[in-house]
């Protein structure tokens, strides 16, 4: 595999596939960690610090792809095979299943932190013994398996062949003692959930108490949200625990470290309801994962099709940008107008996919006019249909961007994310416009979001993050982002992969992107820099470009004139 030319045109990722498997044979899986594989493979400082540099993660995802796309070609018959979960580093050998695509696993219940020795000194205001630590893990987790056993379970087939809106049941975290005296108790954590998560028109959300029978009712729900906080040294850990409730399994955990002195301020709850909800409310989060199944398959199915089903493939679409997934999101929106009346997201849906068949799906040239003006007609009468809706307000933001109205693109981005903070979509848009602003530092923060929102972040989300490595004088991160987003984005993409290998002195990637420049067509019509001055408003970054792609060889003529 280490010969095979994709992966052997990268060192580094030929170098990291080979530790990873290497522990794993000899034993030494709890080797794999996030800080031996940077400063072992990737070359960084004794003082890295994963969280503040995701080069691993990012590496991680470019392999993951990798090795499906080895087992889809080149490595089709190979019968035991390298599988890389998403969220982790320690790879699986596993038996190849002839029915079976490659699979993408919810993050294990044990990569949640180890639960710390904590000190019952008199006088330590985070003192509780292991066995009262113990007896709230162990109520947890009973809770969670008494909800399981309990609670019906008609929802999922709740519309017949249908598949509709999974619930969710939130119930309060439980809080270790020598917490209870803070000023921002966990109690309130569960409602800021609920209210943050019913913005998200994919889910139906429920409060369930602390989780009683006559607080729950008979709803029936999909997924239980439980948690604990806890303290952990200086810090304070907010852990979330999904469960499937129809399977009985954590399908998904995730902590939120916070300051101690952070946590007993009374916008902690808010913010760590915000970090959650961006991981719970993504299109490619937990919550879907039946819905990501059925996208898998590649086709519609028979029988009646939903709102939510129609949204799924249209982020799926998004995600791709190939044509056979825009051509099953039409199909979905055939059948739905069959059924009735369209919703506005619906309408939303139908206009995007106008302005990008029409013109911006491959990102060749702005939507023509006759496009763009058919949007609008659909976009206003979503508005009218549902005024508060962040997901019609982002497509609104992104049909403006197709027209060249990027000031008003901009107020419908915030319209956006005022109406949902946790919308990583409209995040990593409005990031990456502002990014071609030259307002790159403003949108570091959004594109940081975004992309912590999803183990496996989809190809466009890199654009931002890719401007901002450049900024900071990383040009190999640059790279490895800009290689991610010109799969997304045909024009942008080459650009800023050929301006990251420069600075990283890696000819190879400058020639590879060179050639994908001089092949766009916007580009050969009305020359690189005309077209560049349509999407970038940032003389600055104009400028880079321009002297970035003299130096790699594009003549000059080419940048100001068609050809």
């Amino acid at each position: 595999m280490l010969t095979w030319p994709e992966i052997a045109r990268s060192p580094q990722l030929a170098k990291f596939l080979d530790y990873i498997v290497r522990r794993k044979l000899e034993g030494q899986e709890q080797a794999i960690k996030a800080y031996a594989i940077a400063v072992d493979v990737l070359g960084r400082p004794a003082d890295f610090d994963p969280q503040a540099d995701p080069i691993v993660r990012v590496q991680a995802r470019r392999l993951r792809a990798l090795l499906d796309q080895y087992y889809l070609t080149d490595g089709a018959a190979e019968t035991l095979r390298i599988r890389l979960p998403v969220g982790r580093y320690v790879p699986e050998l596993v038996e190849r299943e002839e029915s079976l695509p490659p699979l993408r696993e919810p993050e294990p219940l044990s990569a949640m932190p180890a639960l710390p020795a904590v000190n019952v000194a008199k006088g330590d205001s985070f003192g509780v013994s292991w066995f009262a630590l113990m007896m709230l893990v162990a109520g947890v987790l009973v809770l969670s398996l008494a909800l399981v056993a309990f609670w019906p379970r008609d929802s999922v087939e709740a519309t017949g062949d249908a598949l509709d809106r999974p619930s969710l049941t939130v119930v309060e975290f439980q809080t270790l003692g020598g917490l209870q005296g803070f000023v921002a108790p966990s109690g309130g954590l569960a409602i800021e959930l609920v209210t943050d998560l019913e913005l998200f028109d994919e889910l139906i959300v429920r409060y369930g108490g602390g989780g009683d029978a006559a607080t729950m009712g008979d709803a029936a729900t999909d997924y239980v949200l439980t948690g604990i906080v806890r303290p952990d040294g200086d810090m304070v850990q907010f852990s979330a625990i999904l469960t499937d409730v129809n399977s009985g399994l954590v399908v998904w955990n995730q902590s939120i470290a916070e300051t101690a002195q952070a946590a007993t301020q009374p916008g902690v709850l808010d913010d760590v309801s915000r970090q959650l909800s961006l991981r719970l409310g993504s299109a490619r989060g937990p919550l879907h994962r039946k819905a990501q199944a059925l996208l898998d398959e590649a086709q519609l199915p028979d029988g009646p099709v939903t709102d939510y089903l129609c949204t799924m493939m249209f982020h799926r679409y998004r995600d791709t940008a190939a044509q056979a997934a825009a051509e099953l999101v039409q199909t979905c929106l055939a059948k739905l107008h069959l059924q009735g009346e369209p919703s506005a997201a619906m309408l939303a849906i139908e206009a995007s996919l106008i302005v990008d068949r029409l013109g911006t799906g491959n990102g060749d040239r702005f939507a023509s006019p006759v496009s763009i003006s058919r949007a609008e007609v659909l976009l206003n009468k979503a508005l009218q249909t549902d005024p508060t809706s962040a997901f019609v307000w982002e497509q609104l933001a992104r049909t403006r961007l197709a027209a060249g109205a990027t000031e008003r693109a901009r107020a419908a981005f915030s319209s956006s994310l005022q109406l949902n903070p946790a919308n990583a979509d409209a995040l990593a848009a409005y990031g990456l416009q502002l990014a071609l602003s030259g307002e790159v530092g403003d949108a570091a923060a959004m594109a940081q979001d975004a992309l912590d929102s999803t183990a496996d972040p989809p190809d466009w989300y890199f654009g931002a993050p890719a401007l901002e490595a450049l900024r900071q004088g990383k040009p190999e991160l640059a790279a490895i982002y800009a290689e991610s987003y010109s799969r997304a984005d045909r024009e942008l993409g080459p650009i800023l992969a050929i301006m990251a290998g420069q600075r990283a002195a890696d000819p190879a990637i400058v020639n590879r992107y060179v050639a994908q420049v001089l092949e766009v067509p916007a580009f050969r019509v009305a020359g690189v820099l005309p077209r560049l001055r349509e999407r970038i408003s940032d003389p600055a970054l104009i400028e880079q470009a321009r002297i970035a792609l003299l130096a790699a060889g594009v003549p000059q003529a080419s940048l100001v004139n068609g050809f």
